[in-house]
């Protein structure tokens, strides 16, 4: 059983001898969120497209988002076209979970991301497609709001 607990915070520390709650704004004597659990098979939102989707849950002030595409998805024709862009501009921080990859710039680098991996991509025009016949799935912690909208 899952279970939550309320934490009251007064200034800049927490009651008891526990750690302070980062969660937690320090705009005075306010009571802290109780725990929240979520799941992707429950998302907030879901963007669908051609050979994908992007699935996205609120949690507090922070967005989440998890992207799976299938073999022959690609940035610039499954979302750029009806974005009437070429390339991808949101900079995003995330986790590959399975797959592979790329994130190609303009100037040429094409960076092979794997499960496993960490990423940042920075917020300059960038494009991406999955490697290999295996379908691409990633958490996205930063620019999940903004993404294929």
């Amino acid at each position: 059983m899952r279970t939550s607990e309320t934490i009251y915070v007064v200034g800049h520390g927490c009651t008891g001898s526990r750690p302070r709650n980062p969660w937690v704004s320090m705009s005075g004597v306010q009571p802290a969120t109780d725990m929240i659990l979520r799941r992707f098979e429950e998302p907030d939102e879901v963007r669908e497209m051609t050979l994908g989707l992007f699935e996205l849950v609120r949690l507090g002030n922070m967005t989440v988002g998890r992207a799976t595409y299938q073999p022959g998805w690609r940035w610039s024709v499954h979302v750029g076209a009806r974005l009437g862009q070429q390339r991808c501009t949101v900079e995003h921080v995330g986790l590959v979970i399975a797959g592979a990859a790329t994130a190609a710039f303009a100037d040429g680098r094409v960076i092979e991301m794997r499960a496993g991996d960490l990423f940042y991509i920075p917020p300059e025009p960038h494009d991406s497609w999955v490697v290999g016949e295996q379908p691409y799935v990633s958490l996205h912690f930063l620019g999940a709001d903004h993404y294929a909208k």
